[in-house]
């Protein structure tokens, strides 16, 4: 894949008093303890900094600073911002000021969450630690899913978003085999993030209604257990998908025929179709995803049946499920 620019803009608050009037909106989505990140003196000079404290502590927060950040950081200061982060369990870094500070965040973020020093990662082990490639197979499959669940939405008649969902589908499987093969290619990990930005930047739910109800279900059971995003979505897909294919055998069909080449010369239309979920379970078998609750020890049926419960239905891509429907699939994940 040849280099090129791709600009997707930002959610931008712009403004006199669009500080006072957003910051607090913001902040009711994250958790109790903020890192305010700064620069040198300016922000205390202006008035910035007694506002946006007073902000903070009006929103209930408990305020740990990181200032002193120099136009170009250092990763001392780097490991001076994750230390505070890893010591008082910061749940979000506010960087006021300008690149110089942002990007410094970036990293005291990164290294706040990783368990080994990224420096030394990158520049002297060249090594990513196993922890880090299950993350990857499970972003990686999220995106997967993220195309499955815009390719079986509506309406399911061939189309020119569904073609180029179905060959996005197929370079993030053949990528995830290859990341797997070799962590370290800055080619194969590039393919796979321009498959998620193509993925979510909306191209692909051009002309369709959407389904993800997969998604609905495995937020609320993350609700409830905090598992992992990607893992619990390839634990549910191959059986939400049996539980519904035949509502939508011919999508499903060329689901299999297109993404996993399956031969259907000598198969009926639901054998192919079957055949495409069976291709996608083995898939998830064989890159080391859970195909199971029982795997990640989610064994508890009543709190599944919560799950099922609270968990938002959408209109489906083959059939509306309803609560009673949803607890069978997840019953079936054990």
């Amino acid at each position: 894949m040849k280099d090129f620019v791709y600009e997707k803009m930002p959610k931008v608050y712009f403004g006199q008093g669009v500080l006072k009037k957003f910051l607090p909106e913001e902040l009711k989505k994250v958790g109790s303890n903020v890192m305010l990140a700064y620069g040198g003196g300016s922000v205390k000079k202006t008035g910035l900094y007694d506002e946006i404290m007073t902000i903070l502590k009006e929103n209930g927060k408990n305020v740990f600073e990181l200032s002193g950040i120099m136009s170009n950081p250092t990763y001392s200061k780097v490991l001076e911002g994750a230390k505070i982060a890893k010591e008082n369990n910061v749940d979000f870094i506010l960087a006021v000021g300008g690149g110089s500070v942002m990007d410094c965040c970036k990293m005291v973020s990164a290294q706040a969450c990783a368990d080994e020093d990224i420096w030394k990662m990158e520049f002297v082990e060249r090594k990513l630690p196993t922890k880090f490639i299950k993350l990857v197979i499970s972003g990686a499959f999220d995106t997967l899913s993220h195309c499955m669940e815009t390719y079986f939405g509506k309406p399911s008649e061939n189309n020119v978003s569904d073609e180029i969902t179905e060959s996005i589908m197929r370079n993030v499987i053949r990528n995830i085999r290859e990341v797997i093969k070799n962590p370290e290619d800055v080619n194969v990990r590039s393919e796979l993030m321009w498959d998620s930005s193509i993925a979510e930047c909306g191209l692909l739910k051009l002309g369709k209604i959407t389904d993800f109800q997969a998604h609905q279900i495995e937020h609320q059971l993350g609700a409830y257990t905090n598992c992992n995003h990607g893992q619990g979505l390839a634990i549910i897909h191959p059986k939400l998908y049996r539980h519904i294919y035949k509502e939508n055998i011919s999508k499903f069909a060329r689901f299999a025929v297109e993404v996993w080449k399956v031969d259907d010369k000598d198969l009926s239309q639901e054998e192919t179709a079957r055949k495409g979920i069976e291709e996608l379970d083995k898939f998830i078998k064989e890159i080391g995803l859970p195909t199971t609750l029982t795997e990640i020890e989610i064994t508890d049926k009543e709190m599944l049946r919560k799950v099922a419960d609270s968990s938002n239905i959408t209109a489906g891509c083959a059939k509306q499920l309803s609560h009673d429907e949803i607890y069978e699939i997840l019953l079936e994940c054990i």
